[in-house]
């Protein structure tokens, strides 16, 4: 079944591309089908490229799925033309008296503020609060994981010595969670953060559960025991080449930053060892089912 977007988002020309079934809004109210509803809360700079990843995961579904775009009203994205975020997205208000099936709260370059100096703070912490009656589930990805755990369960983060950067290698902690259904005992993740969760904090509390954790970067999936809400620590939607774009942004902004470890496959910018792909699309897919 397909995923529903604008037929002039971005994102449909490239899932077109890759045989992702897509399908405009206007032949899908035709349909009599009861989709699926998905609020996408983008908070990455790179907006559209976010768009594409996560429709690229939801859309290898059986299901049919409607997907609602949402921005801060409180803060103007610098990265993305406000042509494209006038047309395609919605502020809070007007969707606050929805319902939907799950929610997505995306990662955000902001993980070296407190949660509370961060401009939208307030306007997404309300978010979080209503979406324990309006959504059903919510997976929240990165820094919007650390943000999640913070204000539903006081677990804070704190500063790594250097940037966890890569793909890194995880295994199940409880292999018959439904959320791992179909995994290997091997899954990889693509991580890229200067912070870590206290995860003493993090095993202490009841209402949680790690599924899955690696030795090189801690917790990795985790959710609450009535999967209200699941944290992604790392970026299973990258894709194969967004690793290599952060690698030479920070190289062009003259950062001290090492290659990513475990993503090229010999010395160089090429040949990218795109280990993930499995991993990410089976993690989506069990959710929504």
């Amino acid at each position: 079944m397909p995923i529903v977007i604008p037929k002039d988002l971005p994102a449909f020309d490239v899932l077109s591309k890759e045989k992702i079934f897509v399908m405009p809004k206007e032949r899908a109210v035709r349909q009599d089908i009861r989709p699926i509803e998905i609020a996408i809360v983008n908070l990455m700079p790179t907006k559209i490229d976010t768009e594409t990843q996560l429709m690229r995961l939801l859309g290898n579904s059986s299901l049919q799925i409607n997907v609602t775009l949402v921005n801060m009203d409180s803060y103007i994205s610098k990265n993305t033309p406000q042509s494209h975020m006038q047309k395609f997205y919605k502020v809070f208000d007007e969707i606050k008296d929805r319902y939907f099936d799950g929610m997505i709260i995306t990662g955000a370059p902001v993980e070296h503020m407190e949660f509370e100096e961060v401009a939208y703070w307030k306007e997404l912490t309300e978010i979080m609060a209503w979406s324990d009656k309006h959504v059903t589930s919510t997976i929240h990805i990165c820094w919007g994981a650390q943000a999640g755990l913070y204000y539903h369960y006081g677990i804070s983060k704190h500063m790594l010595a250097h940037k966890l950067f890569g793909v890194y290698e995880v295994g199940a902690e409880d292999k018959y969670d439904a959320l791992l259904k179909g995994m290997n005992d091997k899954m990889f993740i693509p991580m890229s953060r200067h912070t870590a969760i206290d995860e003493d904090k993090l095993r202490s509390v009841e209402q949680l559960k790690v599924l899955a954790s690696g030795k090189d970067c801690g917790a990795a999936i985790i959710k609450s025991l009535d999967n209200k809400r699941f944290f992604f620590i790392g970026h299973s939607e990258y894709d194969s080449t967004t690793l290599k774009k952060e690698y030479l942004r920070d190289i062009d902004r003259g950062l001290d930053i090492q290659k990513p470890v475990n993503y090229f496959q010999v010395e160089g910018l090429y040949n990218i060892d795109l280990s993930w792909r499995s991993t990410a699309y089976l993690l989506f897919n069990n959710w929504l089912n």
